[in-house]
């Protein structure tokens, strides 16, 4: 007899429909350890993990996931076992993560519904080259706390002094010891002051008089200028919606703050 027709003479409809949940369990299960299952959706995630950095889902991944699921529950049993499940700082722990998780959640799903436009994108494009501009600058300054400090290091400079040698009276630490070079970098690097003085300056030229900004007075020389090659929109487009999608996320979590009822 075919096994299809005996299993058919089995089955009455009662075993069916006591079967069905069986079935179903088996299948959301991926194993069993002592007794306790471990369910498919972990290994879901772990899966949507690995092919989130790129790993393609193959019979190898779901054999290595499936051990690691199987490791993961006899720790977390042999755990269980010494009651750290029950311990207040392991348990705060596990509420983290889990917040953790729905929070991911909770988010991915804003994001998703809330797309960046390519319209806003653009316009997000332009607004950063005309921040950052055409050209790159190169060079050193002196910051000191006062104008009359500023002036004085001008006029010493004007009689033929060693801009390297003043440039060790700056208060700036990063420059200071490096004869007062900045390095190479576009006029959307520096506070709008100190842009706004550099860009009119001419190679070899200083500022003068002085340059005031919030962290104090510049003495600023141009060494160099060269030209800058911006990435074009399409290379530049993943990186500047993650940008704006972050700052839509964060406008939104500080929405929520504001209506949210603190004691």
């Amino acid at each position: 007899m075919k096994r299809s027709t005996s299993y058919a003479l089995l089955l009455t409809c009662a075993g069916i429909l006591a079967m069905q949940p069986v079935l179903a369990q088996k299948a959301d299960v991926v194993a069993t350890v002592n007794g306790k299952a471990i369910p498919k959706n972990r290994a879901d995630a772990l899966i949507a993990g690995q092919a989130a950095q790129g790993q393609p889902d193959s019979a190898e991944l779901r054999k290595a996931v499936k051990e690691e699921l199987v490791r993961r529950e006899i720790l977390t049993q042999e755990s269980q076992k010494k009651g750290f499940d029950k311990k207040p700082e392991v348990q705060g722990q596990i509420d983290l993560a889990r917040q953790g998780v729905l929070i991911g959640a909770y988010l991915n799903d804003y994001v998703r519904a809330h797309p960046v436009s390519e319209e806003m994108v653009k316009k997000e494009y332009e607004n950063v080259r005309a921040q950052i501009g055409d050209k790159e600058y190169k060079v050193r300054h002196i910051l000191v706390e006062t104008e009359a400090e500023a002036k004085s290091i001008i006029d010493r400079l004007k009689k033929g002094e060693k801009f390297d040698e003043l440039a060790k009276l700056s208060k700036d630490p990063g420059s200071k010891d490096k004869g007062g070079d900045l390095g190479w970098a576009n006029k959307g690097a520096y506070v709008k002051p100190f842009t706004d003085a550099m860009v009119k300056l001419k190679k070899g030229e200083l500022t003068d008089p002085p340059i005031k900004s919030d962290f104090g007075w510049h003495v600023i020389q141009l060494e160099d200028v060269r030209e800058l090659k911006l990435p074009g929109f399409d290379e530049a487009k993943p990186q500047i919606t993650q940008r704006l999608q972050q700052q839509m996320v964060q406008k939104h979590i500080e929405e929520l703050r504001s209506k949210a009822k603190v004691d």
